[in-house]
Parts: C-alpha cells; structure tokens; sequence
C-alpha cells in the first residue's frame, strides 16, 4: 500500500489508518511517509529513527512547526477502517483515526499540495508518543536535532474537535509520606498510626487555593487531588509508614521548578518525593503568527485542560497549540472515529494560514 495525497482526505485517512502502527511499529508507516515527502520537490526531508521531518526552504519571514505522531495505542479489533455514521455524522472508524491519524492525514495533504506557502514550514511526523517519554520522537528530535524545532510558532495536531486549544498544563505527581511507630494492633497506644497521620495530609489538600489562572488571555483551571494512598503491612500491625500519591495539574504561567516549590512549601510538614514533574507550554496567542493561526482557523480558543507535547516545544521558546480533527474524549476507544467534516474544517484552516500573508 502507498500513499497519494491526490486522493481525498477520507481516502487517505483510511490508507494512513490501514498501516497498523502501534507504539514501536511505525517503520512501515515511517517508510510510506518518508517515500511520500521524498517526491516532492519542495521539501528537504530527513529521517531520524521512525521519526521523517520535512522543511521548506523558501526565505520566508517567519517558520512554523506543524506535528503529528504516527502511532497507535494497541488495536482491538478496530482495524481495518471502515466508514459509518454516529448521530447521522459521516465519521471514519478504526484505531488511529481520532489519536491522531485523522490529524496526520490532513498534514500530508497540505504539505503536499502548497509547495509555496506564505510562511517556512516544518513537517514532523514523529514516532513513540504513547509510550514513556524517554522513546517520545519528539523529544529525541528536541535532544539530537533542537535545530529542526526552531520556529515562531508551533501546531500539534492532536484531536481538538477542529478548534484550537492553547498552550497545555504542566503536571506534577508528588508522593507525600508520614511516619509513625510499629505496634500490635491489640495494643495500639504503644504505636503511633501513620494511616491516621493522612488526615491531615488530605485536609492540606482541600486547603490548597486552587481556582482559574489567565495565562495569554486563556483560562487554565489548576487541580489538586489525591490519586492514590498506601500503608499497612497486616491486619494486626498498627502502620508506621503510609503515603499518598497527589497529582498538580498547574497552569503554565508556573514553570516545573516554581510549581515544585510551591507543593514543597505546601506539604513542608512531611516528607515530599517528586514522582516526575512535566512543565506546561504558553500558548503565544500575542504572536503574530498565533494570531493569524486563530484568525484563520475562525474560532474561539480554550485553554487545553492536560499536557500534550506542545510543552516540549515551549520548553525551546516556541509558543505552541493543539488543533486537529475529532473529539479527543474519542482518543483510545475501541469505537475510536474521526468526522469526516472535521478532517475538511482542519485542511482548511491550515490552508487558509499558510497562504494568508501578515495583515
């Protein structure tokens, strides 16, 4: 199977999705993309891994990144693609279509068909994103070659539901640990219970002031929960250790180190362990090609409420926000879909901003 972007974006939806790439096994997918890029005259394409990057090299005033990841979590019987309806919507089934090959479907399109576009633009088609960040293309191509993500501006064409969502929280998840003496549980005034001790710990949580923050006129509403809790050894063992797991979401008008400290200051009276910690991305929606980008696309922005891989971009100084086809609550469903309207919205959005000069 090969693939032509002179066929219809359904066409090729189906064709991208009918690859089986799963995380660690996007080689063939790679390969088809990367002999697709290859023939077109005016883009210089570089393979890094299963990772295919291709650059117009035009001189424009201004150069933009716009990636998608190639891979899938695992099938569950929802390949191959088929064609279907869902409340009388036309849609696209099958694993990938909505996270994200419906996005990465709309990329070869376009980059295929403007061979001038008004702006510099960066294709990457990256490998290993549903997995640990340490395999991320992504990140690899940030690490080896930072070059190729240098850009005014950055697209991510995660699931969107076709509208643009700005920047990303950052995420920290904490382990906050208490101490107590080990006794028997049938003479429990000899220990001190550690179980017991989270209380408190749990009271600090429902302390904390969490509400809206503004960051580049989009409002990031931050979160400060429990998401697991252990301890114990033995129903007759009063408990000397217990431990609850908390998660941050922060917005990111707070870099990794600021929201550390702030969650150690928070929790100063135990001990605090850092589980990991991933900085959030502005969205730059003050810059001009922001500006155009939303312009183009002719929606309101929202904030994007989770992390995503527009933080590795501004993690380099590029502002960065996710637009792509389908419904992300879709994103890993067994009926996983893609409308077909939203792969025509996003195509012509992206048209729209790469042919409209700076007003």
């Amino acid at each position: 199977m090969s693939l032509d972007t002179g066929q219809d974006l359904v066409t090729i939806l189906r064709s991208v999705v009918d690859i089986e790439s799963v995380s660690g096994n996007e080689r063939e997918l790679a390969d088809q993309v990367e002999h697709l890029l290859q023939a077109q005259p005016h883009l210089a394409v570089s393979r890094h891994g299963d990772t295919v990057v291709a650059r117009t090299e035009l001189g424009r005033a201004e150069r933009v990144v716009i990636a998608g990841h190639l891979d899938t979590v695992p099938v569950a019987d929802n390949l191959p693609s088929s064609l279907g309806q869902v409340d009388g919507v036309e849609v696209v089934f099958g694993r990938g279509t909505c996270d994200m090959k419906g996005g990465v479907a709309v990329m070869l399109k376009v980059a295929c068909e403007l061979p001038a576009p008004a702006r510099d633009v960066t294709w990457i088609f990256y490998d290993n994103e549903e997995v640990e960040s340490s395999k991320n293309g992504l990140g690899r191509l940030g690490r080896e070659r930072p070059d190729l993500l240098e850009a005014d501006f950055a697209v991510l064409m995660e699931p969107t539901g076709a509208s643009v969502e700005g920047g990303c929280q950052g995420t920290m998840r904490i382990q906050v640990q208490t101490k107590g003496i080990a006794a028997h549980s049938a003479r429990s005034w000899m220990g001190h219970n550690a179980i017991h001790d989270l209380a408190a710990v749990l009271q600090r949580i429902g302390d904390y002031d969490i509400g809206e923050v503004v960051v580049d006129g989009l409002t990031y509403h931050e979160g400060l929960n429990a998401v697991a809790v252990s301890g114990g050894i033995a129903g007759n063992v009063i408990p000397d250790r217990a431990q609850v797991n908390i998660n941050y979401r922060y917005a990111p008008d707070k870099d990794a180190a600021t929201a550390e400290a702030l969650m150690r200051a928070h929790f100063a009276d135990w001990d605090v362990v850092v589980l990991d910690n991933a900085g959030g991305a502005r969205p730059g929606l003050d810059r001009p090609a922001a500006k155009a980008f939303v312009e183009a696309v002719g929606a309101q922005p929202r904030a994007k409420y989770g992390w995503t891989d527009v933080a590795r971009f501004s993690e380099l100084g590029v502002p960065a926000v996710n637009f792509g086809p389908a419904d992300p609550s879709k994103a890993h469903a067994d009926d996983e879909f893609c409308p077909v309207a939203d792969l025509d919205t996003c195509h012509e959005a992206l048209v729209r901003w790469l042919t409209q000069e700076d007003s």
